[in-house]
């Protein structure tokens, strides 16, 4: 059986900056640093929250280019329940759900699977939710040039669970759309198909 190795690549001069940081709030909140189960905690902060705000480093509009095809197909395209884990920059708790994105073709289609990177390029960022909804939309719509795009993203924010007002079962929905999305018979059809269990 071969050895499972996770790799994963981090500037060691940031890796350590952030560290020291991480090691004085520790310290200030009253813990003890040196014992053993926070010893190595600064650095595994410093890595978590670097990959955490990854997408910076992203161009979402280059991961929908490197996978975009000449094709005549001009109907609703839906990727729902796409997972999706953030920062809320107000706290830097996460929030976390799921977005739902469709798209109408206009000369060209998109790998699959990019929508979902570039849900991921947007939410690995210090964000919120409002302004991830309608920079996905953007993204899409600039880049596709497609008849229309709907993105619907639902979300848990712990900021509201774990602090402030304490409510663990709010939810929060935006919504954001474009072109052909904007008439009410295709909305709909959006809301339907997103709603639907089909498997």
């Amino acid at each position: 059986m071969a050895n499972y190795k996770l790799t994963e690549e981090y500037d060691e001069v940031n890796t350590g900056k952030i560290s020291k940081n991480y090691s004085e709030i520790i310290e200030r909140i009253g813990e003890d640093g040196t014992r053993e189960g926070l010893a190595k905690t600064p650095e595994r902060a410093a890595k978590m929250i670097q990959f955490l705000t990854s997408g910076k480093c992203m161009n979402p509009a280059d991961i929908l280019r490197s996978a975009m095809f000449q094709d005549p197909y001009q109907q609703m395209v839906v990727v729902k329940d796409i997972e999706l884990y953030s920062l809320c920059e107000h706290h830097l708790l996460p929030f976390f759900g799921k977005a739902h994105i469709a798209y109408i073709p206009n000369g060209h289609i998109v790998g699959l699977s990019k929508i979902p990177r570039v849900v991921d390029a947007f939410a690995r960022r210090l964000q919120v939710q409002e302004r991830m909804t309608q920079d996905i939309l953007n993204c899409i719509q600039d880049t596709l040039k497609p008849l229309g795009v709907a993105v619907v993203i639902e979300a848990a924010h712990l900021c509201m669970q774990m602090r402030g007002i304490q409510k663990q079962n709010s939810v929060t929905t935006t919504s954001a759309f474009t072109g052909e999305f904007l008439k009410d018979p295709t909305r709909k059809e959006f809301i339907s198909l997103i709603s639907t269990r089909l498997h």
